[in-house]
């Protein structure tokens, strides 16, 4: 089977292989997208490294691009929300907030070049640091954020002067290929291509020896095998995984004034985010409380189909992501938890499960040492401070964390405590464009966002020159 690109920069599949994509609130097929060949990213991968040199060669080319990029995102937001909700489940509004968010990364990263540096040792030699790019990027995505993550990859790698090969989920193709026809009418060819299939496609694109640099966000067992697929050729990877953020609640939290930002830090996307607040700590005397400001929230907000403007929360975006769900919350009430709101599935078509808070639970159950992904939310008493940051300390995890509390100065000095590359106070999974992003222990390798992420698809260069004949 050989390959060709689409005008919209898609790489598809001749042959006619295809494979079906799912609406999630119905839980049936409503499209399909082409399964490329793994043996075809030969091409591919060839017609970017072919692209590479007159891409890194201008700069004020790739900005123009880039604002270029941003415009088509945004010209486009009617068409890409409604077709993201379709395929992923989330409500349209948090659709349209995802796509302006693509289009302001491409807008951001585009004003943004490396910085060369004078190193001055004393010697009569004028040195500079200057940065080069790597070449061909291989960018995967997940399901839950298909155009944001693909923004938080592409973005940078063009910037840097690298092409991209971008494969998203096989849960959510469409978006992104439909991102690559809007960019392609503003990039040069073969400086983005699209590529939808199946696995191997994946571990293909991972250990292809034309990729200079692997960036990948999802599963922590899938980025250890994505790791050792790039060790194969000595690619650079940068890898953003799990997540099993804590929050974790102060004695003197104001419980009416937080709630809603805690209950949305932990359902948003219906609790698909790796930044997520995944477990929560509450103190023993006023748990009950907290337990019940949560599960009055899940038990009021509207859940239904992502198109339908009353739908607060939508449904998990795929069939084995629900089971999941399910299992660890099944898991936790046969050893001894309790349901303050949900804990089951509405009796409708699609992946929804209603939004749950569960108590009692055992501090040992997976439902809280592992990641959910799914709108489930522990909450967990504590009698004593230090036996609470223990305890959000005690995963593999080590993505995000956050400190709830009046005393602010004291909230601070707990959140400088947690094990994690972000922590928040009085709120979650926040954000700017501007701030590097980083996971520690199972939780991710390299930095994305900001001037970070852009010097990761960079490599420095150093030139000697002396300052006398």
């Amino acid at each position: 089977m050989t390959t060709s690109a689409t005008p919209g920069g898609a790489a598809t599949a001749r042959g006619g292989a295809r494979f079906a994509v799912a609406d999630p609130a119905t839980g049936e097929p409503f499209d399909e997208a082409p399964d490329q060949s793994a043996d075809a990213l030969d091409a591919v991968v060839a017609r970017a490294r072919r692209a590479w040199p007159g891409w890194r060669s201008d700069p004020a080319a790739r900005e123009t691009a880039l604002r270029a990029a941003a415009d088509a995102v945004e010209a486009a937001a009617d068409d890409l929300a409604p077709l993201l909700t379709r395929e992923q489940g989330k409500p349209l509004a948090e659709s349209r907030a995802e796509v302006a968010r693509t289009a302001a990364r491409l807008r951001w990263f585009a004003g943004l070049t490396p910085r060369t540096r004078v190193v001055d040792d004393g010697r009569p030699v004028h040195s500079e640091v200057r940065w080069r790019s790597l070449g061909p990027v291989a960018a995967i995505v997940p399901w839950n954020f298909p155009l944001q993550l693909a923004a938080a990859k592409v973005a940078p790698a063009l910037a840097a002067g690298n092409t991209v090969v971008l494969k998203p989920s096989p849960h959510t193709p469409l978006t992104a290929r439909l991102l690559g026809s809007l960019l392609a009418t503003v990039l040069p060819d073969d400086v983005l291509t699209v590529v939808t299939g199946n696995e191997p496609l994946g571990a293909r694109l991972a250990s292809h020896p034309g990729i200079a640099h692997v960036t990948f966000t999802g599963s922590v067992p899938t980025g250890r095998a994505v790791a050792g697929a790039a060790a194969q050729t000595l690619a650079r990877v940068t890898l953003e995984l799990g997540g099993n953020d804590a929050a974790v609640l102060l004695d003197d939290v104001d419980v009416d004034r937080i709630a809603d930002r805690l209950f949305w830090a932990g359902f948003r996307n219906c609790g698909q985010v790796c930044m997520a607040v995944k477990r929560v700590y509450a103190p023993a005397h006023r748990h009950a409380e907290i337990v019940e400001a949560l599960a009055d929230r899940a038990r009021s907000v509207t859940v239904g189909p992502g198109l339908d403007p009353a739908s607060r929360i939508g449904p998990l975006n795929n069939a084995p992501q629900l089971a999941r769900v399910e299992q660890l919350t099944e898991r936790a009430l046969a050893s001894g938890a309790r349901v303050a709101a949900g804990g089951r599935r509405p009796d409708r078509p699609g992946y929804f499960y209603a939004p749950t808070v569960l108590t009692d639970v055992p501090p040992d159950s997976p439902v809280v040492t592992e990641e959910q992904f799914g709108p489930v939310l522990p909450v967990l008493p504590y009698r004593d401070l230090d036996e609470a940051v223990a305890a959000a300390n005690s995963t593999g995890y080590g993505l995000g964390g956050s400190v709830w509390g009046t005393d602010l100065d004291r909230a601070e000095a707990v959140a400088e405590r947690l094990e994690c590359g972000t922590a928040w106070i009085n709120h979650h999974a926040e954000l700017s464009l501007a701030q590097p992003f980083a996971g520690i222990k199972d939780s991710g390798v390299g930095v994305a966002g900001g001037p970070w992420g852009l010097y990761g698809n960079l490599r420095p260069f150093v030139l000697h020159r002396p300052t006398e004949a």
